[in-house]
């Protein structure tokens, strides 16, 4: 069985990209399907890789044991765990253990086996808590508990890389949005949860969090201070990538970093979230958000680029260089190859 701390080692058959079992330290910011893919391309590319995730999930599995048992959103976590899994058999089948859902007419429908685990240990840790049941609620959703219970899965999953969560304490999301009803197109109104933010009409002009000022989670903010890289993105833009500049600590720890920042951009853009979005537009509202940021690398799939000069002039606003790559599959979907998306990574963190 591997543990964590083990680490691929050599060169992977998947890619034929070498490991360095020395670096560079990597954190990958975001959450859901965009961070699966930047996770499963970079465990392939470095063995120090650290995932910092959004908690704001409000839908589904992860919503109803939010709103049942008062924890952190796990499946974004979930989801990033999967991603760190090994090639390997053991790997590969808990991959899918904890991605397999329930099918059935009862309470467990459609319920994640990862997100059950996930909670499980949340409950056990935070019944070790000094207290007892009355500390409970605290610790599950905010205390050393929930970095321990996900350290405890990645063991499980034998994982290459850490999952930690972005803030200590589970966050709702709200967009300001413009033309949300149509009979009134210049009307911004406001839009409160991931899943309405994620699939609203209009348009999404910003973002903010509920509660605005949330405790960063610690080890994120040590991880960060401790990176060579900090990648944002692929991902929902603002559901899953942005809410990460909206932690102040979080956000100080970013701007801070002796890190270098890489920003990959998503292939096609987001139905409800950020329809008709440029790759550009994509970068101008990361700088609305987040002024004081600079960005040392931003990589875009040349297929999708149609006009360079205009996302040569938002990299340049940002501080840093474009680099231009293959990185989306072959079968037309807006999805990127893990293997491809990896020899580009290897090419940016060697310059």
């Amino acid at each position: 069985m591997s543990r964590a701390g083990d680490r691929p080692r050599g060169w992977t058959e998947e890619t034929d990209v070498p490991v360095n079992p020395r670096g560079p330290k990597v954190v990958a910011l975001g959450g859901g399907h965009g961070l699966y893919a930047s996770l499963t391309a970079l465990r392939q590319v470095t063995s120090d890789l650290t995932a910092v995730v959004t908690v704001a999930d409000d839908g589904g599995s992860s919503g109803r044991l939010r709103r049942e048992l008062g924890v952190m959103p796990p499946g974004d976590l979930r989801m990033a765990l999967a991603a760190l899994c090994g090639d390997d058999e053991w790997g590969q089948t808990w991959r899918d253990v904890v991605q397999h859902r329930f099918r059935s007419e009862g309470s467990l429908h459609d319920h994640a086996v990862g997100n059950l685990l996930i909670v499980a240990l949340w409950e056990l840790f935070g019944q070790a808590v000094p207290g007892g049941d009355e500390q409970l609620g605290a610790a599950v959703v905010g205390g050393p508990g929930v970095v321990a219970g996900l350290d405890w899965v990645g063991r499980l999953l034998g994982a290459h890389g850490r999952v930690l969560p972005m803030a200590s304490v589970p966050l709702d999301i709200v967009a300001d949005v413009r033309g949300a009803d149509p009979a009134r197109p210049a009307e911004v109104v406001q839009v409160r949860g991931q899943v309405a933010c994620a699939k609203t009409p209009g348009t999404v002009e910003g973002i903010s969090l509920i509660p605005s000022d949330p405790p960063a989670c610690p080890e994120a903010l040590a991880a960060i201070e401790d990176a060579d890289w900090v990648v944002f993105g692929p991902g929902s833009w603002f559901t899953s990538v942005l809410p990460h500049l909206k932690v102040p600590g979080l956000a100080r720890a970013l701007r801070r970093t002796r890190a270098r920042r890489a920003v990959a951009l998503n292939l096609a853009p987001q139905p409800g979230e950020t329809d008709d979005f440029s790759p550009q537009n994509h970068l101008e509202v990361l700088q609305a958000h987040a002024p004081d940021l600079r960005v040392d690398v931003v990589l875009a799939d040349r297929g999708v680029v149609d006009e360079p000069d205009a996302l040569e002039k938002a990299v340049g606003d940002l501080g840093g260089r474009l680099v231009l790559a293959d990185v989306a599959t072959s079968d037309g979907s807006p999805r990127h190859d893990p293997a491809l998306l990896a020899q580009a990574f290897v090419q940016i963190f060697a310059d």
